[in-house]
């Protein structure tokens, strides 16, 4: 296969990933208000839309880890190839969609670094893989980043609650919370831009400095911050409503003044990290403030077998998109037909994924149409016509 044309299909793999990640992680700013009322579903995509493809111009270091962190370097220069990141972009999409399906908040940014990693394994050899950044820049702060911040997003609502507690006869002030989560989550979505979209960037530079395009240490061109936050904000705007329900409603009840509490503990950190180059989980931050929240509001139960699954698909990210990318790796080293089959096994698989969600299809206008986080409630289109029986049973 020309040598272009692969640094192409990479290149495109690469903006999926991006558009992908963008509908995956719109729950982690929009969730919560959304489940308030703060913002209605559409005006809430859209804004946090804007800001991700604004804030995915405010810094590179996130993009400059990932091209030139995780992979080491051979003797002759970068050991990985296009054939290689395209083998690990489709292990990290297909298991975005995998558990975009079942409504699960796992971590973009994990499936990202499982697939390439998983790919850098077989194509090359378990010594390519630099495991000390990995360990410091994506497993400890993994680690570290949702305990953290669900300590904070703990304190801050008891806070909020103490400052507004009720007193006889006095409004307690929680009503504006609504109007401060606008703020709030607007924060978070322009976190997320500098966050996130910057994988993208990574992947694309990493793949331009590996075909020899660009030199090596060099951060993302113009054209790629360009390109990357056009495509996470296309995504962001797309919905994600699945995981939205789940971030919203699937956890805990969420109040205005938790929610508020929750997004500000999110955006800091998420911010905090970007500026140091951490490659965060901004979705594993996102949950655990909402758990944090929800244990700092007295009356509010968390719904722990929702978090324990969503803590379960954290732990799987990170070897299941290994294992994905490792088997797509194996196929690409068959050469130009192995990477066909790539495209054709991915293509098929991800239209199986589609297909399957449109049985139980969730959007912004059925969100209040759910039963439980991922399912949506059937409603008849007709009444169901009352047997004799029923009413006399009704009538006992």
């Amino acid at each position: 296969m020309d040598f272009t044309l692969i640094v192409a299909l990479v290149i495109a793999l690469a903006l999926i990933f991006d558009f992908t990640n963008g509908f995956h992680d719109t729950a982690n700013a929009m969730a919560t208000p959304i489940a308030t009322g703060a913002m209605r579903p559409r005006v809430a995509v859209g804004l946090a839309a804007i800001l991700n493809l604004v804030g995915a111009f405010l810094s590179t270091e996130v993009a400059k880890t990932i091209s030139g962190g995780i992979i080491k370097e051979g003797d002759g220069g970068v050991q990985i190839t296009p054939e290689i990141i395209f083998a690990g972009l489709i292990g990290a999409i297909v298991w975005n969609l995998l558990t975009w399906l079942r409504g699960l908040p796992s971590s973009s940014s994990h499936a990202l670094f499982g697939g390439l990693i998983g790919a850098t394994i077989i194509g090359i050899d378990s010594q390519a893989v630099a495991y000390d950044v990995v360990l410091a820049k994506v497993i400890l702060p993994a680690l570290i980043a949702p305990l953290t911040v669900g300590v904070v997003a703990f304190l801050a609502t008891r806070l909020a609650y103490f400052i507004t507690r009720r007193d006889s006869g006095k409004a307690d002030g929680r009503g504006g919370f609504r109007y401060a989560q606008i703020f709030s989550s607007s924060l978070v979505a322009l976190a997320h831009g500098t966050n996130d979209a910057q994988k993208t960037m990574g992947v694309i530079t990493l793949t331009l400095i590996a075909s020899g395009m660009q030199d090596v240490g060099t951060g993302p061109q113009p054209w790629v911050i360009i390109a990357c936050a056009v495509a996470i904000a296309i995504g962001t705007y797309s919905g994600g409503w699945r995981i939205i329900l789940t971030m919203g409603r699937g956890l805990t009840a969420i109040k205005p003044a938790q929610g508020f509490a929750a997004e500000t503990s999110t955006a800091a950190t998420i911010l905090a990290s970007s500026h140091l180059g951490f490659a965060l989980s901004t979705t594993q931050v996102a949950s655990g403030s909402v758990i944090g929240s929800g244990m700092g509001r007295r009356g509010s139960t968390v719904r722990w077998g929702m978090a324990g699954q969503i803590v379960l698909g954290w732990v799987l990210t990170l070897p299941a998109s290994a294992i994905m990318g490792a088997f797509a790796a194996g196929l690409a080293l068959l050469g130009p037909i192995g990477i066909v089959l790539d495209l054709v096994l991915g293509s098929l698989l991800v239209a199986l994924l589609f297909r399957r969600s449109r049985a139980t299809r969730v959007t912004h206008d059925n969100l209040h149409d759910i039963d439980d986080a991922g399912r949506v409630v059937k409603i008849r289109k007709t009444p169901r016509k009352v047997s004799r029986t029923d009413r006399k049973k009704v009538a006992l």
